[in-house]
């Protein structure tokens, strides 16, 4: 040890190498054997994104954040369409917390933080207006494969930079196209649908540790449910706060994990993933599915369903709103019609969704005379 160290002290004050050279060398003094190496990160064209200061997965991190997708998350749903209170979550702040639970998650076992990050910053960019409302429609209307990690993956592949994509990592790319779990396996065991890196495999479980608290938390701030509406065993095993709530769940996933069979394995602890199971489901029946959120999805999948119908019908309207959004342009010869709708609307804002169904479907008011 005493000799990794003076070499990686030589490195470091070695002007041959640049900033980033001399972090990549320190990153493999400190990360677990399990970490991914950003010096090992491979992207589509490595002619492009180069830096000697920053890693590829702190490039990556930076792409994102300066994306147009990822500004517009700041206005699009998570549970609780256009809500009159300041406190409420979006999807900009969902991904906000999603990202400090990777990150902590993944200092605590000594994994690559940027990666967990990069992931984190881009795993909800396809969310489509109106939360899984939009999401609905778009799989009755456009196809029944559609699902927001894909899109998430179109986003920086194909539709950010007007179609010339962001150009990410192959590690940042997978984490980002398999963070989404559904109703499915927290921890997914089955081949090709777990993440090929412990980073992106954290990053899923950082998903619904977030969701679940803060929808909760939104839930019980909108008075769709009482405090008291919380099974007992998520309020004994979990706590009774967010702050409970969550430091328990990420305690519990760090303390249950390591090395089995030269494998690192995720594990939370058999009665808090229990209690995480029942909280989901509570959440689904009571919240999700309830009167107060399930009304007002159905009222945006019209406004889904009517613009895309709109589009397919009028796609020179739909080339003025691609450039308006910075997009790619519609091409015939290389883009369906279809595919073109289905990217411009899952791309919308929940405003500009609503701004411009009401200006293409109700009325002008006639001026007086």
């Amino acid at each position: 040890m005493e000799k990794e160290e003076i070499y990686i002290k030589k490195v470091v004050s070695n002007k041959n190498f640049c900033v980033r050279e001399q972090f990549q060398i320190r990153e493999k003094s400190f990360l677990s054997k399990f970490g991914a190496l950003s010096s090992k990160a491979k992207r589509r064209d490595e002619t492009k994104n180069r830096c000697n200061i920053r890693t590829p997965f702190q490039l990556d991190r930076d792409s994102i954040v300066y994306s147009n997708a990822f500004r517009r998350l700041k206005h699009k749903t998570q549970v609780f369409l256009s809500p009159l209170g300041d406190h409420y979550r979006t999807r900009l702040t969902h991904t906000l917390e999603v990202v400090e639970i990777s990150r902590n998650i993944a200092r605590a076992m000594r994994l690559n933080e940027d990666l967990a990050e990069a992931i984190a910053l881009g795993h909800d960019l396809g969310h489509t207006p109106f939360g899984h409302g939009g999401e609905t429609a778009l799989i009755e209307v456009y196809s029944p494969h559609f699902s927001h990690s894909d899109q998430s993956l179109r986003v920086v592949d194909s539709l950010e930079n007007r179609g010339k994509g962001l150009n990410l990592t192959l590690e940042v790319r997978d984490g980002i196209l398999k963070h989404s779990k559904g109703f499915g396996n927290i921890i997914p065991s089955t081949p090709g649908e777990t993440a090929i890196t412990i980073e992106g495999r954290i990053v899923r479980i950082a998903d619904i540790i977030a969701y679940l608290n803060h929808d909760l938390d939104d839930a019980l701030r909108g008075k769709v449910v009482k405090p008291a509406d919380v099974p007992d065993i998520c309020v004994q095993k979990l706590g009774k706060t967010h702050s409970e709530r969550a430091s328990i769940m990420i305690e519990e996933l760090v303390y249950n994990s390591g090395q089995k069979n030269d494998k690192f394995i995720l594990n939370m602890g058999q009665e808090t993933f229990n209690a995480m199971i029942i909280l989901r489901k509570f959440l689904y029946d009571k919240v999700y599915r309830s009167p107060v959120v399930h009304n007002e999805f159905l009222k945006a999948k019209k406004i889904i369903i009517g613009l895309y119908n709109y589009f397919l019908d009028n796609p020179d309207a739909m080339q003025k709103e691609l450039e308006k959004m910075e997009m790619a342009s519609w091409d015939f010869s290389k883009n369906k019609l279809k595919r073109s709708v289905c990217d411009l609307i899952a791309s919308m804002t929940d405003r500009y969704a609503l701004d411009l169904y009401s200006r293409l479907f109700f009325p002008n008011h006639f001026p007086l005379a």
